[in-house]
Parts: structure tokens; sequence; C-alpha cells
């Protein structure tokens, strides 16, 4: 793809998709803000990845929970360019059966998702409608179409994104700027292997095997691209047939 340089950001740019969204994303030559909040070594070595492979990116930190905090370094990223390509990638999540569910197991996947939403998106919207160009992509789950046991909170999380990438989208389409979600089944990465082995993936996808986060950071680096300016408001499942 022969892309204009954008500046990209990816919040849970250290974890295993966001690390595969980010390299995606510098192979297609955009300056790529690898996010990360705890994880700053691995972001580090993130960008280290990105630089060595040709492209160029940096790391940066802080907590999308911390609405002072976010827009103090949204601000700061704002003062060299507009960034132009948003992956809502951070989330969490805590798993327990909603009746035993307790409230700090509720709000701390709730705040990371929908407060880490508002908190990053909402600064950047102004400048990249100015450059009448944008990309806004939130990482959901099938979770959130299918519902899953014990994971209440995470489906009501991934749910608002869901809705909320549909409504943003009709405010923003007629400035080019595209909304879209991405909704993973079972992604091979460390958060997922504890809970699906091969058994139990032969059982659950049609495909017969768990996708890989590089496939996900494909889909995600299409809808980055100027190639899908005619895709907003969707939620596209990438799933292995799963549903």
């Amino acid at each position: 793809m022969n892309e204009v340089r954008k500046r990209a950001l990816v919040t849970g740019g250290s974890g295993g998709i966001g690390a595969a969204i980010c390299k995606q994303l510098g192979s297609a030559g955009h300056f790529v803000y690898v996010h990360a909040n705890r994880g700053r070594g691995a972001a580090d070595a993130v960008v280290s990845d990105i630089i060595a492979a040709g492209g160029e990116a940096q790391a940066v930190g802080f907590d999308v929970t911390d609405e002072t905090a976010t827009r103090a370094a949204i601000e700061e990223l704002l003062e060299k360019a507009p960034v132009q390509i948003l992956v809502n990638n951070a989330g969490i999540h805590d798993d327990a059966a909603f009746p035993g569910m307790s409230s700090q197991q509720w709000h701390s996947v709730i705040d990371v998702a929908i407060d880490g939403f508002y908190n990053v998106t909402q600064p950047l919207m102004l400048p990249m409608i100015r450059t009448r160009w944008g990309r806004i992509i939130t990482i959901s789950s099938l979770t959130a179409l299918s519902g899953n046991r014990g994971q209440v909170n995470y489906a009501a999380a991934k749910g608002a994104l869901n809705a909320a990438t549909k409504a943003l989208s009709l405010e923003v389409a007629s400035r080019g700027i595209t909304v879209n979600a991405v909704a993973p089944g079972i992604i091979a990465t460390s958060m997922s292997r504890p809970t699906f082995d091969a058994a139990v993936i032969a059982e659950l996808v049609p495909m017969k095997r768990a996708g890989s986060p590089a496939e996900v950071a494909s889909l995600v680096g299409f809808l980055a691209s100027k190639e899908a300016g005619y895709i907003t408001g969707q939620v596209i499942s990438i799933n292995g047939g799963m549903m």
C-alpha cells in the first residue's frame, strides 16, 4: 500500500495484538506512537522493532483512565502534528460470574474501555477534523456480539464501544473520518492461551485454530488505509467462523 505518512497512536500497543498493529502501521510508512501504561519496556521493544524494520516510532506512557494525565500527554503529541490514525486497543478483563462479581471488577474493566475511549479519542477529534482525514479503529470483542459466561463486565464494555463507534461515525463522516470497530474471536496471545487449549479451540472454532495477532493487525491496517475510505460505522468480526 502506498500511503501518505500519517501519525498513528495505538493504545495498549505493548501487548500481543497491539504490538502487531503497531508494526503493521509502521510497515505502511506511518509514524507510530506505541502507548503503554505499566508495560513501558515492552513498548520500547516494539519501537525498536519498528525502527529496525525501517519505520519510525516513539513510546508514550499514560494511564487512559486518568483524564488529566491522558489529556496532557495527548496535547504534547499534538504540538508536533495531528494524530490522524487512532487505534483504541487498551483494555483489560477481570472475569467472574456476575452474582459474585465485585464492584472493583466491574468498574476496572468499564473504566479502561469506556473512560479510556473518551479520554484518548475526544482531545484528538478537532485537530483530526481540521485535516479532513482520519481513521478511528477500536478493538472490540466477539464477546460483545455473542456474550460469554463470566464476562458480563467485559461484554458490557465492548458492547458500549460498538455503540459509540456507530454514533461517532455519523458525526464525522462528512469530515473524511471513518470510525470502525474490530471484534476478534480467539486470538493466540499470552492472555488467551491459558483459557483456550487446542481441544477447546477445535470445538469452538470452525477453522480449528486460533487467529494470529498479525491477522487482526492486517484488518486494522486495511481499515486505516485510504482504500477503506468508504467503510465506516461498522463492527467487523474476525473469528474463524464462530458466528
